[in-house]
């Protein structure tokens, strides 16, 4: 009997058990066209219903997240710039930020001056979230960039690029320019090095060494009291939250290096893979 009664207490507890579902967006949980579907819409908030435990996790920005996923009404917090904010859905708080220091942006202000390099720089200024960049300094693919962002963060200047608070700079050039950035700076900072899957062309994003998916995931699962994380990618900068969680999924136009650490390898994303998945083996 006294054992009979410790495994009724174990299937209790097991049935108990908070799961959190984190996906990426772009090349992930997003189609082509850079939204989420109908069906992945429908599906994920049917089970959001159910009671799953579901958020994202991206390079965007609020601003262009939220467009993206219209028709997702996720109300758990969400992590956005790859970790450097988690924030809430509803209110918009930020509920966790990471910073650059001070003398982590005078090294890099003083590194890029000597390259003669501007980057877009991202900064709370006077209290509100904008993107400064020099437009005369700029390369063509960063201007390119920023003329598909039509909202109130913009802010072109002359000069003082690294005003304000920062938290994340972007670099968009040639893949030749940006591989010597990227090496001599990946041991000081959160460095991303990637081919945009839209423009194709060549990204190099730089955040404070706390700033990652994984820290942010591991924070909002503490948040939410869940004992498990399963999340889903496609990407080099989803590689630190396929190394924390406890079961990891790659869709199937994922780069290789995710798939080798991928628990299981599913469909591609614009064929729905996260939603189909979610909707076959969520346990409500």
């Amino acid at each position: 009997m006294k054992f009979l009664k410790i495994k009724r207490e174990q299937q209790t507890l097991f049935v108990k058990m908070k799961t959190l579902y984190v996906s990426d967006l772009d090349g992930t949980l997003l189609n082509s066209q850079q939204q989420t579907s109908t069906y992945t819409n429908q599906t994920i908030e049917k089970l959001v219903d159910q009671g799953m435990l579901f958020s994202y996790a991206t390079a965007r920005s609020y601003y262009s997240a939220k467009p993206a996923t219209k028709g997702l009404s996720a109300k758990i917090p969400l992590i956005l710039y790859n970790g450097a904010f988690i924030i809430d859905n509803q209110s918009q708080e930020i509920l966790v930020s990471n910073f650059f220091l001070k003398e982590e942006v005078n090294d890099l202000a003083h590194y890029f001056n000597q390259k003669d390099f501007y980057p877009i720089v991202y900064a709370f200024i006077n209290e509100q979230e904008k993107f400064s960049y020099i437009p005369s300094e700029s390369t063509n693919q960063q201007l390119d960039f920023i003329s598909t962002r039509n909202d109130k963060r913009k802010n072109p200047i002359e000069n003082d690029l690294y005003q304000g608070d920062v938290f994340y700079i972007s670099c968009i050039a040639s893949k030749k320019q940006l591989e010597s950035f990227y090496h001599d700076l990946k041991d000081r900072y959160q460095c991303l090095f990637s081919k945009d899957i839209y423009s194709q062309d060549w990204w190099l994003e730089i955040l404070p060494q706390k700033a990652t998916k994984a820290h942010a995931i591991l924070q909002l699962k503490d948040y939410l009291k869940c004992e498990k994380v399963v999340v889903f990618g496609d990407g080099l900068n989803d590689l630190s939250m396929f190394e924390i969680a406890n079961e990891s999924y790659a869709v199937e136009n994922a780069c290789k290096e995710l798939k080798e650490k991928a628990t299981s390898v599913i469909g591609l994303h614009d064929q729905d893979a996260v939603a189909h998945w979610l909707e076959k083996n969520y346990k409500g």
